[in-house]
């Protein structure tokens, strides 16, 4: 599909937002590094991303790290400043901080987390490439009602959205609480990753500022969800406060509300292939604002 962006024709190999749902198989790799490239990957740790689209990391980082960047978290919701800005994104109901985006640039000590070698090193060897930071957030998800994440595919929106032109980016969820069965974990698809569902509905001017709180645009039908639950199945990801969940761009996936009392907190990191950086929204009339979808396209290099 040729789409116009000023007098030039793009060729759109991911189609959606248009009239009906349109299925795409996936047309690009999974895993972009040559076998035995470097990284703290092992081979087989790999061969099960290419699989299923995720690996689970028990110790991403360690008990004395999760202190340091829960500290640093609340540190930042408690910050009036902060709540005040528009990369925070509260609960529509209890008002409570439920994300706060670009936390690598409020914060030294999560961009210090951004540089690590166990996070951007998996991120360099999944992609094949130097990488950039498309988009960071914490999610807070507070006990007592805060809501989950309906069902999408994040490659959808960045590439609708943002003019992701590939599926050449990685996400990583560190938790920073536990991630009980019980307090709206994440669940993924395994397999889906390798289907592209174009969303029906075209995208609403500033879709960003109400798909924070409750995605619309970009969510498939409840025919398309059952038929790939019905044949990739779903996985609900548990694990201890410094465990972690690496992802493909174009997973499906969400998370249920969390009516527990016990928080459910996360650091989100979404590296991008610097060969693939972001160009004009494919299915969007305007970009969205950087601290979403980032326009910086400097590598990350270790801290």
């Amino acid at each position: 599909m040729a789409i116009a962006t000023g007098t030039e024709l793009r060729n759109d190999i991911y189609p959606s937002r248009g009239t009906t749902e349109v299925v795409t198989p996936r047309r690009d790799p999974v895993v972009w590094s040559a076998p035995g490239a470097p990284g703290p990957l092992l081979p087989a740790e790999l061969a099960s991303y290419e699989r299923d689209g995720f690996i689970p990391v028990e110790d991403q980082i360690t008990d004395e790290e999760v202190a340091l960047y829960r500290t640093e978290m609340e540190r930042l919701i408690a910050d009036p400043a902060i709540r005040a800005d528009e990369r925070a994104i509260v609960e529509p109901k209890s008002e409570k901080v439920r994300s706060i985006f670009e936390v690598h640039k409020l914060s030294a000590v999560f961009d210090a987390l951004v540089r690590d070698e166990r996070v951007v090193g998996r991120a360099r060897q999944i992609l094949g490439s130097d990488v950039y930071v498309h988009q960071s957030r914490i999610n807070v998800k507070p006990g007592f009602g805060a809501s989950g994440f309906y069902w999408h595919s994040d490659f959808e929106t960045w590439h609708a959205e943002d003019g992701l032109p590939n599926m050449r980016a990685v996400s990583v969820s560190i938790a920073l609480t536990e991630n009980r069965d019980t307090n709206g974990g994440l669940m993924i698809m395994p397999g889906s990753h390798r289907t592209f569902l174009g969303c029906a509905g075209e995208t609403p001017t500033d879709n960003y500022k109400r798909s924070l709180r409750m995605q619309v645009a970009g969510t498939p039908s409840e025919t398309a969800l059952t038929r790939f639950a019905d044949e990739h199945g779903i996985r609900l990801f548990t694990g201890r406060a410094g465990s972690a969940t690496w992802f493909d761009c174009n997973c499906m996936h969400g998370s249920g509300d969390n009516i527990t009392p016990y928080a459910r907190s996360n650091v989100f990191i979404v590296f991008n292939s610097v060969e693939n950086a972001a160009e004009e929204p494919f299915a969007a009339p305007v970009r969205r604002p950087e601290f979403i979808g980032a326009r910086d396209f400097t590598p990350v290099r270790n801290g």
